[in-house]
């Protein structure tokens, strides 16, 4: 659920900014799940996107990970090209995270929030199961994790601005004090 949040919140976000967007899950995941490792995206462009229906992103140019102890066992820079950003849920400090990635020299910048502690929790107080059979929509996109995570990425990523994440998601604070908060680290 958090990472439907994340990618409609950004696509939202960089809509309100006059981009062409679309936010999609990875069907192949999909399963009706909770905390396993999966992928959901955001495509955003300045012009119309054509290609609607191609459905994952092989070369991503911003990736989140909502749990940095996935970022040791996982490839999660599969795809990416040189020149990208990475955004961690951690209180860790990035060299610390840094370390344990294998393809780091694939990263532009690489941020890290404390999301987890900015919204006092792991956020699945507020699934809404939507995804699932049966499912209904219970709470605001992005109030969760996804909320400080969008803000973070207001820090390096010109294609939405903190304004528009702002109004786009549910948590307007958390947002705010993910950007604020946000350790950014060029590489």
């Amino acid at each position: 659920m958090e990472g439907r949040h994340l990618s409609l919140v950004i696509a939202s976000a960089a809509s309100k900014g006059g981009k062409h967007t679309q936010a999609w899950d990875n069907y192949a995941d999909l399963p009706d799940r909770v905390q396993v490792p999966l992928r959901k995206y955001a495509r955003i462009s300045d012009e119309e996107i054509e290609m609607r229906y191609v459905y994952e992103n092989n070369n991503p140019e911003l990736v989140f990970v909502m749990d940095d102890t996935i970022v040791k066992g996982i490839d999660i820079l599969r795809g990416m090209k040189k020149g990208g950003t990475l955004v961690v849920n951690s209180k860790r400090s990035p060299d610390e995270l840094l370390a344990l990635i294998p393809n780091k020299d694939l990263l532009k910048s690489f941020v890290t929030v404390d999301a987890t502690g900015i919204i006092g929790g792991s956020g699945l107080d507020s699934v809404d199961f939507m995804g699932s059979e049966g499912g209904t929509e219970a709470v605001s996109v992005a109030v969760g994790l996804a909320a400080p995570l969008v803000g973070a990425a207001t820090k390096v990523c010109d294609q939405f601005t903190l304004e528009n994440a702002v109004a786009a998601a549910g948590n307007k604070g958390a947002v705010k004090e993910g950007a604020k908060t946000a350790v950014v680290k060029n590489l």
